[in-house]
């Protein structure tokens, strides 16, 4: 496990010593496989990434064609990697009112780019007033300082709160611990309204964009925001001239059962940020998308969005390219809405009634599980107790691997997002080793 020389001094990957660290040599499909000979089933796709399995041979022959034609070019440059990535972007995938993309390689420099443009078309508009952009109380956004200032992670924003500018944030649609009470019909009415009362007590004029997750990703667990929100958001937004930017970097290109999570509500966004399944792991790439009116400020100065070094790689592109072509061509986004029916299914029977499982929420291959001290009172355990990482620990030790969440504040998160190729019988067995996992977590946090 260790790639240390010196047995007295710890290896230097991770960059933190962690007594936790897993010794991966290869995958195939949706199983990981360690120096030690272990077998380990991903039912988290890694950070709910995989999507069209590990080892395709064909994306990594895609990817090297592309790297042996063309090792680099800025961003800016048309290269034929680029072109049929958007093209195919453009034909099949992107909601037809998303016409501009931008292309990065990591989700923190998605939404700081998506922030950055929403703030640049107001002031290439004239209007030097709106500055702010508005997140959710829980939420995560990257880690970059302004991601972590627009979002609601106090975990993750603890120490560095003197280096933010304390961006306001709206609630978050939390139908188990809605402030109206558990599951109270208008909890989803009370979060929009909510957001407009912040934008009129910060000044309409000051407010550039609001930035939110169509369903919230592994910071909540899967949040569902209830019907009537988003369509009250986007109201609000158009009333007081506010770009709505959706980050659907965990939740987008399948991962819900439908192209990107947006369409379950129909949401029509300004920006809209997603990648993690552009290329499912296979290369680091994610898009900013936006419509022709965020852009022609920007166009009509002859300006641009500041671009990242690594952003549109063409060997990326190509491996994103092949990954939705494989998508398309293997019905991978209809197949992740028939295989998540399914894990919710098996989830639910074996922990829909269980002691300290408060809630099983989601959609498609993306599922939340809120794990409690006590399920009726929903009293959580002790922040000191890391039940999550105690669940993901007794799940690797049984040769599964889930994926941790919360904020802190919201905790005790566990969240499944397998390969949209996973079998029946590999989702039996994530639905039976989670349940094992869960109770020998919650046993050794009551000792």
């Amino acid at each position: 496990m260790t790639i240390s020389a010196d047995a007295s001094k710890p290896a230097p990957w991770p960059f933190v010593p962690s007594p936790r660290a897993v010794d991966v040599t290869h995958a195939e499909g949706c199983t990981l496989y360690t120096k030690d000979g272990d077998a380990i089933l991903d039912a988290a796709g890694g950070a709910i990434v995989s999507n069209i399995g590990h080892g395709r041979r064909e994306v990594a022959e895609a990817t090297a064609e592309a790297m042996t034609k063309m090792t680099y070019a800025v961003p800016p440059f048309v290269t034929p990697e680029r072109t049929r990535l958007v093209e195919r972007l453009t034909r099949a995938w992107l909601p037809p009112h998303l016409t501009r993309i931008y292309l990065a390689s990591g989700g923190s420099e998605s939404v700081d780019a998506a922030a950055r443009l929403a703030v640049q078309h107001f002031r290439a508009a004239g209007d030097t007033k709106r500055w702010k952009v508005i997140g959710r109380d829980i939420s995560y956004h990257g880690t970059t300082m302004f991601t972590l200032d627009i979002a609601g992670h106090e975990a993750r924003k603890r120490g560095f709160e003197q280096l933010m500018h304390d961006m306001p944030h709206a609630p978050t649609p939390y139908a188990l611990r809605s402030p109206l009470g558990r599951h109270h019909p208008d909890f989803d009415v009370a979060a929009a309204q909510a957001l407009e009362d912040i934008i009129v007590r910060e000044g309409p004029e000051t407010v550039a964009a609001f930035v939110a997750e169509p369903i919230t990703g592994s910071s909540g667990g899967a949040l569902m925001p209830g019907p009537r929100y988003w369509p009250m958001v986007q109201e609000i937004c158009r009333k007081y001239g506010v770009l709505l930017i959706i980050d659907e970097v965990m939740v987008g290109f399948g991962r819900t059962g439908k192209r990107f999570a947006s369409e379950h509500f129909d949401i029509k966004a300004d920006i809209m940020i997603s990648g993690k399944g552009l290329a499912g792991g296979y290369a680091p790439i994610v898009g900013v998308y936006a419509t022709e009116e965020v852009t022609a400020p920007l166009a009509d100065k002859g300006q641009a969005l500041m671009f990242y070094t690594y952003g549109a790689h063409p060997g990326a592109c190509a491996a994103a390219d092949k990954v939705l072509q494989i998508m398309e061509e293997e019905d991978l986004v209809a197949r992740s809405a028939e295989k998540g029916k399914a894990l919710a299914e098996r989830l639910e029977a074996l922990l829909g009634q269980h002691p300290h499982v408060a809630e099983i929420r989601g959609e498609g291959l993306f599922r939340g599980l809120e794990i409690v001290k006590d399920r009726e009172t929903l009293e959580c355990f002790p922040e000191e107790a890391a039940v999550a990482g105690r669940v993901v620990a007794a799940g690797l030790k049984q040769g599964v691997f889930f994926y941790g969440g919360g904020t802190g504040t919201v905790r005790d998160i566990v969240c499944v997002g397998p390969a949209f190729i996973v079998s029946d019988a590999e989702l039996d067995r994530i639905a039976e080793t989670l349940k094992v996992a869960i109770d020998k977590a919650v046993e050794s946090a009551s000792k």
